[in-house]
C-alpha cells in the first residue's frame, strides 16, 4: 500500500496566479512558505524555512486567487507530484517537485486588527457629536424639591 498526502501550514509568498487552461479549467499557482525552528546542541535558536509550490484546480482556483494575498496564513492539504522536462535552454533534464492541493484552507486576515483599530476609531471620532446631542441643556432638567423627596415612600 503506498500514501502520498501533505499536510502544510504557512503563508503565502507571493499572490495567487490564476491562469486557465486551452479546456477552459481554472488552474492557480501559488508559494507557501514554513518554518521551523529548534534550538541547537549549544542552545542557539535555529530557524529554518522552505519553501513550497502549490497548484490549485477549478473553483478551489478561482476562490484562492480572490481571497488569497501574499503573507496570508493557509493549510494545504494534498499530495505531492514531480514533474520533469527538459530545458530548452541547457538541454539538461529539469525536475520539480509540487503540491497539488485536494483542500485549502484559509487563516485568519492578517489586517483584521487594524480593520478593528478603524472602527474603534472612527467611533470615538463620533463619540463627542454624540454626547452634544443628548446633553440636556440646564433649563430641561427639573429641579427637584424637598418636599417630593421626603415623600418617597421608602
Amino acid at each position: 500500500m503506498n500514501f502520498n498526502k501533505v499536510i502544510l501550514i504557512g503563508n503565502l509568498t507571493r499572490d495567487v496566479d490564476l491562469r486557465v487552461t486551452p479546456d477552459g479549467i481554472p488552474v492557480a499557482t501559488l508559494g507557501v512558505a514554513t518554518n521551523r525552528v529548534w534550538i541547537d546542541k549549544t542552545g542557539k535558536k535555529q530557524e529554518e524555512v522552505e519553501f513550497h509550490n502549490v497548484i490549485l484546480w477549478g473553483r478551489q482556483a478561482e476562490l484562492a486567487k480572490q481571497y488569497l494575498s501574499k503573507g496570508r496564513l493557509v493549510m494545504i492539504e494534498g499530495r505531492l507530484r514531480t514533474r520533469s522536462w527538459d530545458d530548452k535552454q541547457t538541454g539538461q533534464k529539469r525536475y520539480r517537485t509540487e503540491i497539488i492541493a485536494e483542500r485549502i484552507q484559509y487563516g485568519p486576515r492578517q489586517n483584521i486588527a487594524e480593520d478593528i483599530k478603524d472602527q474603534t476609531e472612527k467611533t470615538e471620532d463620533k463619540i463627542p457629536e454624540i454626547l452634544d446631542e443628548i446633553q440636556l441643556e440646564e433649563e430641561q432638567i427639573p429641579e427637584v424639591v424637598q418636599n417630593e423627596i421626603n415623600d418617597v415612600p421608602f
